[in-house]
């Protein structure tokens, strides 16, 4: 790793200046006696500040939507999301660095360090889940075809972290028709795992948010 020469070093080890974003107050005092425990971090409004901590809140049917408030944030950010099914989305949206819930502690200091260096980063098993366990299969990566509007309920689907069964209750069919849709949908995009379908279905815009 070479580091940008355009980066003064007080960049790197003054404190890092940041606004706790969070409409939780139980969260924003945890955060804040967290945060204050380390000296190389200084917890600042948002227009004085270098890195963000969002958060995505804890209710996951408005979580996806709120997701449009990253695009306004113009200084990196650290998303607080709730669910593995969130971290794609958070990451399309525009956020540098992602941390479930219940796992932030005194590793946060090192996520914001990571993030305001220019990097993006993320929890090891948050990062599992986006990367495939297997070999990624050669596909087309602008897909073939348009989605028809079946295959487009199911991507908006996918995106909220439904399986196949659950996507099939939503939708009032069998799960072998929700599994022939859900698989329609990812050679369509060009996607070998359903993570990568919901990226580029955001890309398209073809999910509400």
């Amino acid at each position: 790793m070479t580091r940008n020469p355009n980066l003064p070093i007080a960049a790197v080890t003054d404190p890092i200046k940041v606004a706790l974003l969070t409409d939780d107050p139980l969260l924003r005092a945890g955060l804040s006696s967290l945060l204050a425990q380390n000296r190389s971090i200084s917890i600042v409004e948002r227009e004085g500040a270098e890195v963000a901590l969002w958060d995505a809140g804890v209710d996951a049917s408005k979580t996806l939507s709120r997701m449009n408030e990253l695009r306004a944030i113009d200084m990196p950010v650290v998303a607080v999301v709730d669910n593995h099914a969130h971290v794609a989305p958070a990451l399309a949206a525009g956020a540098r660095g992602v941390v479930l819930r219940d796992q932030v502690g005194p590793g946060i200091h090192a996520a914001l360090t990571a993030v305001r260096s220019g990097l993006t980063v993320m929890d090891t098993a948050l990062a599992s889940s986006l990367v495939p366990s297997q070999p990624m299969r050669s596909v087309d990566p602008k897909g073939r075809g348009e989605l028809t509007e079946r295959e487009r309920q199911v991507v908006q689907l996918l995106s909220e972290g439904l399986s196949n069964k659950l996507i099939a209750d939503r939708l009032g069919i069998s799960d072998h028709t929700a599994k022939f849709h859900v698989n329609g949908v990812m050679m369509k995009l060009g996607a070998s795992t359903r993570t990568e379908a919901v990226v580029e279905a955001m890309r398209r815009g073809l999910i509400r948010l």
